[in-house]
């Protein structure tokens, strides 16, 4: 695939692929060269589900190209630049800025957490990259400290934007295996809801925890486990993130309208990095417990499996579950410094009927609108 030179793949004619940078589940990252304009660029090669139809696979190329299109009218300085997206040998490829440095997952490994200090600089810039997305109508989908990249000069960017819902991946496939990275991921988004900037923020917050941690708070040995821990189980942030427990409290809302919208949240991160401190939000942290949990505690309990936490997971919280969407053989993503994640997609608008759409691959029935309700949240036993 691609035009060869002294062993190196040249793609549309013009960037050369150097060196692989990292792997994920949906594609590979390469540094390159872009040699009409002469500089190094970070250019993403993104795999396709296989098992789809070529007709469902040309709906999702054409699905990646206009997603990534949107990312790309992005300018903020914390969200990774875009600078083409092409198509070769019928697969999607999206060229971006080139970040001298690697990821917040790669300091954690090698150093050990943050202080809340730097863990509240870098969270207050992600939650400002995420004002302008929301604002734009994208959403992310996929934060974690992997889609953090620290720059040598300290720049904080936010990249990977929605790389899994454009490459035909789901949530929770019907074999039950998870696509994205279920420590990070809403409670909304695991119940199969409709989902909006909030979920985005209930991932910062549990990236918050990780980087003065060193893990996120739902870590767990089984994803049935960490399942749970999201949707039911008493939320404890980590002692470490004591300092900035007003923000992390406020993101990790189990009730997306009750969580703390990005201004809110950073805000308070930067009332904490300049006066030391975080006022604490004016309303309690409470929401009504869901039938949901109850069922899928049942489930997982009773040893039914992941496959049928996913299928109960998956309905519209009204007892009705919708087809699958299309299989990807990808699990929980693996990233390096500008790997390749399961992201997002632009934000979803009004509720309309279901059926056919743009938004909707041939042969894939689209999912009812109605989202479950939202379970309560118990942090230290609030």
């Amino acid at each position: 695939m691609g035009s060869q030179g002294n062993n190196l793949r040249v793609i549309a004619g013009r960037y050369r692929l150097e060196a692989r940078l990292g792997r994920g589940g949906m594609g590979v990252v390469w540094r390159a060269t872009d040699e009409l304009l002469g500089r190094s660029v970070a250019v993403k090669e993104l795999t396709l589900d296989e098992t789809l139809s070529a007709p469902e696979a040309r709906w999702w190329r054409e699905r990646t190209l206009r997603e990534a299109r949107t990312v790309a009218q992005l300018r903020h300085p914390h969200v990774i630049v875009v600078h083409d997206i092409v198509e070769h040998d019928e697969r999607p490829y999206i060229v971006m800025e080139l970040i001298d440095g690697g990821s917040l997952d790669d300091r954690i490994r090698a150093h050990g957490p943050l202080d809340p200090a730097e863990a509240a600089r870098i969270g207050a810039d992600l939650l400002s990259a995420l004002g302008a997305a929301h604002a734009a109508g994208v959403l992310h989908r996929d934060i974690k400290p992997a889609n953090v990249l620290l720059g040598s000069d300290g720049r904080v960017v936010l990249t990977d934007f929605g790389i899994a819902r454009i490459a035909g991946a789901s949530t929770l496939t019907e074999t039950g295996t998870f696509v994205g990275s279920p420590e990070y991921t809403a409670p909304e988004r695991m119940a199969g809801a409709r989902t909006g900037p909030a979920s985005d923020l209930w991932s910062v917050g549990a990236l918050l925890c990780a980087a003065v941690s060193g893990e996120s708070p739902f870590r767990r040995d089984s994803l049935s486990g960490i399942v749970l821990a999201v949707v039911s189980d008493e939320i404890r942030p980590p002692a470490q993130a004591a300092p900035l427990l007003p923000v992390v409290r406020g993101l990790l809302e189990r009730d997306p309208r009750r969580r703390l919208d990005a201004a809110q949240a950073e805000r308070m991160l930067r009332e904490f990095l300049a006066r030391g401190r975080i006022p604490a939000p004016a309303h309690a942290w409470r929401s009504p417990r869901s039938v949901l949990v109850s069922v899928v505690l049942v489930a997982a309990v009773a040893g039914v499996g992941v496959s049928a936490v996913a299928l109960l997971m998956n309905g519209d919280g009204n007892g009705n579950v919708p087809p699958p969407s299309p299989t990807t053989s990808a699990g929980s993503s693996v990233s390096t410094g500008a790997s390749a994640s399961t992201g997002a997609s632009t934000s979803p608008g009004p509720s309309t009927s279901p059926g056919a759409s743009a938004s909707t691959p041939p042969g894939v029935s689209p999912t009812p609108s109605t989202p479950p309700p939202a379970p309560s949240t118990r942090i230290n036993g609030r």
